[in-house]
């Protein structure tokens, strides 16, 4: 009887706690998010239409085949029924074919690569608008947006106007991460050396949670933002709020910023290294190191001849504890990187060298002032 009581009073509490969830994946504010809503809603339903019935006609057989009830029909030579073999077979595969047919559809119109085409169910975009750019970095463990064309970049906040098509371009520092606020849109990964994509509006003002959906280590629990939804007037106020401070964003922050911490506060800046997100993306914002869209052209031109097979520079992101606090171990010596004079020839005692093929370098590839980084 106690027991009983127990069991009672834990379900009764638990009540008000499911009383407060948040049902945002099924009722968010961004149309992206609602049209995945309804194909989640769309697909249950389906899916319901043979667990349901399978579920009633379980009980109902166990009920009316039970052993007291001996008014059942009995045939023990019972072995085939062509009617029953149609009805269980063709509802699922009529399920599987429309599951597959919405399933076929939503992947091209819902594909994260794909520009917005419409505001709303009501409201298609107007041809010729632009979508605002967006650049998205996941550090460990906080999260960084860079604003190109505001000039700005925060920290743990993110805000967008209402009813403004938004283009996100993902990547990470190193660990991989997922860029996800249910609201606006589903999780899209950030990948270190790659960038992903992401087309979302948002179409009520309000603040909504974001966070990583794929776990990356000890502070992955608190990598957390605020995603404001604005009219474009607060929106406009937000940035000027954001230009109101005097703190840049370049090469040398961003090391300091990348290294590893965790519960970092809302953090702006209101002037930005505009090539800043690119060497990020290519792994190279250290400058003594080559970027990798530089390294694919060299390997893409013939590559660096001998001299090339040790272009290995490692990587302090592999390692936390060596992000700029200690020396890089011994290892063998590598290219840094490969540049050439005006005149399109490779330049003082690297043009005879014997290990190197001659291999057309373009002279943009360089990312430190002298002709040739290297060791053999």
């Amino acid at each position: 009887m106690l027991s009983k009581l127990v069991r009672g009073v834990a379900v009764a509490s638990i009540l008000p706690l499911l009383a407060g969830c948040n049902l945002v994946v099924i009722d968010p504010s961004g149309d992206i998010a609602s049209q995945q809503s309804d194909l989640i809603i769309i697909s249950t339903i389906l899916m319901l239409l043979i667990i349901v019935p399978v579920m009633a006609l379980t009980v109902f057989f166990a009920w009316k085949y039970r052993q007291g009830n001996k008014n059942a029909e009995y045939d023990p030579e019972w072995h085939h029924s062509t009617k029953l073999e149609i009805v269980i077979w063709a509802a699922p595969l009529a399920i599987i074919i429309a599951l597959g047919a919405i399933t076929w559809v939503t992947t091209h119109t819902l594909d994260p690569y794909r520009p917005l085409d419409r505001i709303d169910a009501e409201r298609p975009l107007a041809e010729g608008t632009e979508h605002m750019v967006i650049e998205v970095v996941s550090l460990d463990w906080k999260w960084l947006f860079l604003y190109p064309e505001q000039g700005i970049a925060t920290v743990n906040e993110l805000a967008a106007p209402v009813d403004t098509p938004i283009q996100f371009k993902i990547t990470s520092s190193g660990i991989m991460n997922s860029f996800f606020i249910p609201a606006l849109a589903g999780q899209i990964y950030s990948m270190a050396g790659m960038e992903t994509k992401l087309h979302a509006v948002i179409n009520e003002e309000g603040v909504y949670d974001g966070f990583s959906g794929n776990y990356s280590g000890e502070g992955f629990s608190h990598m957390r933002f605020k995603f404001h939804g604005l009219s474009q007037d607060g929106f406009d106020d937000w940035v000027e709020k954001v230009k109101s401070g005097q703190t840049f964003l370049g090469r040398p922050q961003y090391l300091e910023l990348e290294k590893p911490s965790v519960k970092e506060p809302v953090q702006y800046y209101s002037s930005v290294d505009p090539e800043l997100y690119q060497a990020i993306l290519n792994m190279c914002v250290d400058q003594s190191k080559m970027c990798m869209n530089e390294m694919m052209h060299i390997d893409k031109n013939g590559g660096g001849g001998l001299a090339g097979i040790y272009n290995v520079m490692s990587l302090t992101y592999d390692v936390p504890q060596m992000r700029g606090s200690q020396p890089l171990p011994d290892s063998k010596s590598f290219v840094a990187t490969l540049c050439t004079t005006p005149e399109g020839g490779l330049s003082g005692e690297i043009a005879n060298l014997p290990l190197f093929d001659n291999v057309p370098v373009s002279r943009a590839m360089s990312v430190v002032p002298s002709a040739v980084s290297a060791g053999f």
